[in-house]
């Protein structure tokens, strides 16, 4: 009787194990796990990320517009227009930065000039994405802003300042003011490596006017942003997530178990920018340099205990890959174009577009995005400007760390999640500080 009972008992054994090696195998990191998605519970299934306390909070404390502002001088040194390129957060960032410029070197600030890039699928310009008379109102006592320029030198072009290798208040003064004076009308594009903490106080407050109270999208924009916000289902994410094949191209990382489509789309975009290879790939993916696949994304989110039936807004541009690897897992998935129709939605360009996604995010329950770039700055800063703190970036590098130490699984999910409530416990990343003061709670 004891033989018979440990024999059944013995190969039940042995199908669990082999059943667990087959689970471990698939969602290894060398194998396309992201592609077969998997629906496993997460390790604190009681527990969101969003319930975990903060420690630290970067908070709005407005501090420019408490006290007296600095008077500005009678005389203003010149005229300077602030040249915008890229997307429409890369042109606001430059904008905000622009504006701190100009009040820094004395100038009276022209209207900025939007590049119209192809790139980007873009032809409109500022006033076609914010509200003129308003930004001009907003900054009135900060710095002085014009429509239009003086008849001696509205037929001119102005004279480019080249500011790439400009660093802080002192380069500034030093090497720009001095085309300034000379040429009295010049534009710039602000460098991204420049040192704001090196502003005086009355620039920085300029700056912080700029960016968070003197920016209001166009009355028809708004208004069909309000309308998309509307028509989501509440309460929702909205989930900022990059995969696109230009974007996949540039980063120069290599995704073997994506689709063939998504393989060729990746190559043509890739240009002159090869993937890395064999150990330098490993080290680039390692610092968190690659993209999170679609699948990928909705792994991490699971192991945050984001469930499957969350509304969610994807707020993405066009071309973005691989997407059925977050819609299987995660099925109440909307986009803009899923919601809006009609001529007005499809005569939008790029800048448009985006201005919409940036509508809605800041006004989303949460916000999580899978990248760190100007769009994912701006908008955390601005939720935390509302008083929104359910912010999130999700970890490439712990996500390439993990899966190189071979953790997968539950396992896998027990790591993320421990790293990324790390994260939000402390803040990380969720506003920028130049405009806000650190809270300890």
């Amino acid at each position: 009787m004891v033989a018979i009972s440990v024999k059944p008992a013995f190969i039940v054994g042995v199908l669990t194990l082999s059943l667990v090696l087959a689970v471990l195998l698939l969602s290894s990191p060398t194998s396309p796990f992201y592609r077969t998605p998997l629906f496993l519970n997460s390790p604190m299934s009681k527990l969101d990320i969003w319930s975990v306390g903060r420690m630290v909070d970067w908070r709005p404390c407005k501090w420019w517009l408490q006290g007296h502002l600095t008077a500005l001088p009678s005389k203003s040194n010149g005229f300077i227009r602030v040249d915008c390129y890229g997307g429409l957060n890369q042109m606001r960032r430059d904008l905000c930065d622009g504006v701190g410029i100009a009040r820094l070197l004395n100038a009276t600030l022209v209207l900025p000039k939007f590049e119209v890039a192809a790139y980007w699928n873009e032809s409109s310009g500022f006033a076609d994405v914010f509200d003129v008379d308003y930004f001009i109102q907003q900054l009135n006592g900060f710095i002085k802003v014009v429509k239009e320029l003086p008849s001696e030198i509205s037929s001119k072009e102005p004279v480019h300042v080249d500011c790439s290798k400009r660093k802080g208040q002192f380069d500034y003064i030093e090497s720009v003011l001095p085309a300034l004076l000379e040429h009295h009308y010049i534009s710039i594009t602000p460098a991204m490596s420049q040192r704001r903490d090196r502003y005086p106080q009355y620039a920085k407050a300029s700056l912080c006017q700029a960016c968070y109270s003197a920016l209001r999208l166009t009355k028809s924009l708004e208004k069909a942003a309000s309308e998309l916000l509307e028509a989501i289902p509440k309460p929702f994410l909205s989930l900022h997530l990059r995969f696109e094949p230009d974007m996949v191209a540039y980063s120069q990382c290599a995704y073997p178990y994506v689709s063939p489509s998504s393989i060729e789309a990746i190559e043509a975009a890739r240009g002159d920018r090869k993937p890395w290879t064999g150990e330098l790939a490993q080290i680039w993916r390692k610092r968190g340099k690659c993209p999170l696949t679609p699948n990928e994304t909705a792994f991490i989110l699971q192991a945050l205990s984001i469930p499957t039936n969350t509304n969610i807004y994807l707020a993405a541009g066009d071309g973005l890959m691989e997407i059925e690897g977050l819609t299987s897992v995660y099925t109440n998935v909307v986009t803009k174009s899923s919601l809006l129709s009609g001529e007005d939605f499809k005569s939008m360009h790029g800048n448009t577009k985006a201005a919409l996604d940036y509508y809605v995010s800041i006004n989303s329950d949460s916000y999580i995005a899978t990248y760190f770039g100007n769009m994912d700055k701006m908008v955390a800063a601005m939720r935390a400007f509302k008083g929104l703190y359910k912010t999130l970036f999700l970890s490439r590098r712990a996500f390439a760390e993990f899966t190189s130490q071979g953790l997968s699984g539950k396992e896998l999910m027990e790591a993320l999640w421990k790293a990324h409530r790390d994260d939000f416990v402390m803040g990380k990343g969720s506003a920028l500080p130049d405009c806000f003061c650190e809270f300890k709670l």
